[in-house]
């Protein structure tokens, strides 16, 4: 492996690590709030037990996802430094915002959140935390406003060889913006709801939970099944909407996920399934179902597809067939991006079916679900289900830009550090999977640690109980 892959295998690593933490964090903070909200308007001491339980949950992944992104921000200075200096002016201030406006208001209200239980009005405690899930949200607004100038960039002007910004509000009223940011806030709150039914399951398969733990599971049940439900059909509708646009913006990157080497007739078909092959750009085996493609992308039955060997032609003419020196092959990896949204797809159907469902066999009088271990089960594996399906959407993003690490402006190859070697990326990505895996057995470990609990002893003031002064050494 050469610097670049190996620059790009690191990266790759600690920003698929850190977004296992990102929607779980944003998923779960809902979660606490929408139980605290209940137990504010009814006065039911379970809401308040759950939100304690979950609480410790979305603690735990809050505090992972600092650390793998403080990890993920040093990429930029180490392996990526010719990136940093021609997009520095662009990325620093989505990226200040975050860390100075959002991050502050996240760290602030969770350490409120936690040490006030019963200290202060239910009212206010309740907006603690509903100012955590903004902060989580202004966040991700931040970062995908940088990410999406990296897909379609706007806003900006050429100067001594860097791309300065000339008009920050075109980063917010980047069209690409907004079809990403839907997209992922959606995924992020229908991992929410996956995860604590998920979890719920698991808690409900054991055979030594009470009575009155039951009858809070229950409700959790019944919340993550709904939160399941409602946000992945909204995310499939805004993906929808968000590969639309990307015909027409980002063609190549569509194309790739469908894996459409020569233009295809009027209508176009969809490939189901399929492997490509990179060598004589043809695919085999595959699967195809006349006109779908041609309702997908322009909702009608009719129109073609451009394909990916036409696009190569004209990126090669509009952006040349070498950059410094380097030979360009526009075309991205293909099977990658087709498997991944298949994948991505596929998953989020699958949650759609599971929570519908578990929705049908958890009514009033008609709770069967309790009694179904198979579906119990089903329940609980689906848990890791949203992992891997945003991950496989991270994959489609950040693959399909390839080759260009800034869209149509600055390629991978031209945005590698000059000074680094082989020798030291294998070594810091040893010690960075080798830090990832222990953060892993580390966070399974606590999260397994805090399922032993029973949640009907969530009493109290929380945490304030048995740590007065945050400075106490017992508080770490």
């Amino acid at each position: 492996m050469d610097i670049v892959d190996l620059a790009r295998f690191q990266f790759a690593m600690t920003t698929v690590f850190h977004f296992f933490f990102v929607p779980f964090s944003i998923g779960t903070a809902f979660v606490v709030a929408i139980l605290e909200t209940f137990y504010v308007r009814t006065k039911n001491e379970a809401y308040k037990k759950l939100a304690k339980f979950w609480g410790n949950i979305f603690l735990l992944s809050f505090a992972v996802g600092v650390v793998t992104g403080l990890i993920q921000e040093f990429q930029f200075g180490m392996n990526w430094s010719d990136y940093s200096r021609f997009m520095g002016d662009i990325f620093g201030a989505p990226l200040a915002l975050e860390a100075l406006l959002s991050f502050f208001i996240e760290s602030t209200f969770i350490g409120l959140w936690m040490f006030t239980w019963d200290r202060v009005k239910k009212g206010t405690h309740l907006f603690f935390m509903w100012m955590v899930c903004f902060g989580t949200l202004t966040s991700a607004l931040w970062i995908l406003a940088a990410n999406s100038f990296m897909q379609h960039p706007v806003g900006y002007a050429i100067k001594g060889g860097r791309a300065e910004m000339v008009d920050f509000f075109a980063l917010l009223k980047n069209p690409q913006l907004w079809f990403e940011y839907g997209h992922v806030i959606l995924a992020a709150l229908t991992m929410g709801g996956v995860v604590l039914a998920g979890l719920t399951a698991f808690q409900m398969l054991k055979k030594d939970t009470t009575k009155e733990a039951k009858g809070l599971y229950k409700k959790s049940m019944r919340l993550g099944l709904w939160m399941a439900m409602i946000f992945s059909v909204g995310t499939i509708l805004v993906g929808d909407f968000q590969m639309k646009y990307l015909v027409t913006e980002q063609p190549m990157k569509f194309a790739a996920t469908e894996a459409i080497y020569e233009t295809t007739g009027d209508p176009a078909p969809w490939t189901a399934v399929g492997i490509a092959d990179t060598k004589n750009h043809t695919v085999k085996y595959k699967v195809d179902i006349p006109v779908l493609l041609s309702l997908l992308s322009y909702n009608k039955p009719s129109g073609s597809v451009k394909g990916m060997d036409e696009i190569n032609a004209e990126m090669k003419e509009k952006y040349g067939t070498t950059i410094d020196g380097t030979k360009m092959d526009y075309i991205p990896p293909v099977n990658t991006l087709f498997w991944s949204f298949r994948v991505m797809a596929g998953f989020g159907a699958w949650i759609i079916l599971v929570s519908f469902v578990g929705l049908l066999m958890t009514r009033k009088k008609k709770e069967t679900l309790y009694k179904r271990r198979w579906m119990l089960w089903a329940l609980a594996l689906t848990t890791f289900v949203p992992f891997i399906a945003n991950t496989a959407g991270w994959f489609i993003t950040e693959f399909g830009r390839y080759p260009w690490t800034v869209y149509g402006l600055f390629t991978i190859q031209q945005s590698v550090s000059p000074n680094v070697s082989v020798t030291s990326l294998l070594i810091s990505n040893i010690v960075y999977f080798t830090l990832f895996t222990t953060l892993a057995i580390v966070m399974i470990g606590l999260v397994k640690r805090q399922l032993q609990n029973d949640p009907t002893q969530m009493q109290g003031h929380g945490y304030a109980d048995k740590i007065l002064d945050p400075f106490d050494k017992g508080a770490f």
